[in-house]
């Protein structure tokens, strides 16, 4: 089980990559979301927003109200990030819970 400081640490990758990337993006994806990312197994979770093929104002602490929110746990959150996980399928195996819109699930997709 990875620890909190692990996950945090892994949003604040995938923000680094998402803002290196961010130029390209921008102009194919319109996204602008509120996002929680729930980590199941260490009863923790982070929030932030997706705007402009970035991701930002990541924080401490749920947002109940986040239009885009995962939830998995640590282990799995480390994997999605470094890309040893799929996240289609993790979806579709059920180790990773996503609640968003469909059109936002498929922007988001494009994102990651």
């Amino acid at each position: 089980m990875a620890s909190v400081d692990e996950c945090r640490q892994a949003l604040q990758d995938l923000a680094a990559r998402l803002d290196r990337n961010a130029e390209t993006v921008r102009e194919r994806i319109d996204l602008d979301r509120t996002l929680a990312c729930r980590v199941t197994d260490l009863d923790t979770a982070f929030h932030g927003r997706i705007a402009d093929g970035r991701l930002l104002d990541l924080a401490d602490g749920d947002d109940p109200k986040a239009k885009i929110a995962l939830s998995t746990t640590s282990d799995d959150l480390l994997a999605l990030v470094r890309g040893e996980l799929d996240v289609t399928r993790a979806v579709a195996s059920r180790r990773v819970s996503i609640k968003a819109n469909p059109f936002d699930l498929m922007k988001l997709r494009k994102l990651l």
